[in-house]
């Protein structure tokens, strides 16, 4: 009951910020948009609507490891932490209870997007709810990610590191704006070493319903969004310890 208080608690706190929320599903949106007019006026296989929807998506997930460092680097910056430290509420707990209402969110957020590419010609097909399922380890790894950084810097701090720098890095390193391979070497290699470009080619295999492609890339996401949690629920601990929170 503790917890499920926690988490109702950061719901409304996420919702009392509609600017930042709505930015963050708003900008997608628009890149999505506009990519699809260049589309239209200079046909560019990438930028078709099938190929660039997933990418998009996997682009506008980043955006939540902003909200989650906020949301805990906020509470650290305020006595609300050291209250709710008097609770029998664990690390675990802390971590799930920011995690768990960003994750309908995050999936709000990547159904706007599919629901805004059927609007403008992607074609209806269940695989659509697939390409959902297939995006939620990465919207966990970014949330993971952002509770990591969030119980290691300061409000002002993941601002630059979780909003600007990340956001960059994701959309260079997805493949979701120019293919990968015509850069090739180091570049290439070292993009598939991290999860964005694994998380847009299992998102486009999703869609095209390519069960195989699917999972050799996922199972690489997965990882990545398991070792974010862990890392977010032991650095945390470990702070709380220290007193360091």
């Amino acid at each position: 009951m503790k917890q499920m208080s926690f988490t109702n608690r950061n719901t409304k706190e996420i919702l009392r910020d509609p600017l930042t929320l709505g930015f963050g599903i708003g900008f997608p949106l628009i890149l999505l948009l506009m990519l699809s007019a260049i589309q239209a006026n200079i046909p560019v296989s990438l930028f078709e609507i099938a190929n660039l929807t997933p990418g998009i998506a996997v682009f506008g997930l980043s955006f939540f490891t902003l909200f989650a460092a906020q949301l805990i680097s906020k509470d650290r910056s305020t006595s609300l932490m050291m209250r709710l430290f008097a609770s029998p509420l664990t690390a675990g707990d802390f971590i799930a209870g920011y995690t768990l209402p960003l994750i309908p969110m995050a999936v709000a957020q990547s159904a706007i997007c599919l629901g805004m590419a059927m609007i403008i010609g992607l074609a209806w097909t269940p695989n659509i709810l697939l390409v959902l399922l297939v995006l939620l380890p990465m919207a966990v790894f970014h949330i993971g990610l952002g509770l990591l950084c969030g119980s290691l810097f300061n409000d002002k701090q993941v601002g630059g590191i979780c909003g600007a720098a990340l956001t960059n890095v994701a959309a260079l390193l997805s493949g979701a704006w120019f293919d990968l391979s015509l850069v090739g070497g180091a570049f290439e290699k070292a993009a598939y070493m991290l999860p964005f470009a694994r998380a847009v080619d299992a998102g486009r295999a999703a869609l095209k319903g390519d069960f195989a492609a699917i999972f050799p890339d996922l199972w690489w996401v997965i990882g990545y969004a398991l070792v974010a949690l862990a890392a977010a629920v032991i650095v945390f601990s470990r702070r709380k310890r220290s007193g360091k929170m």
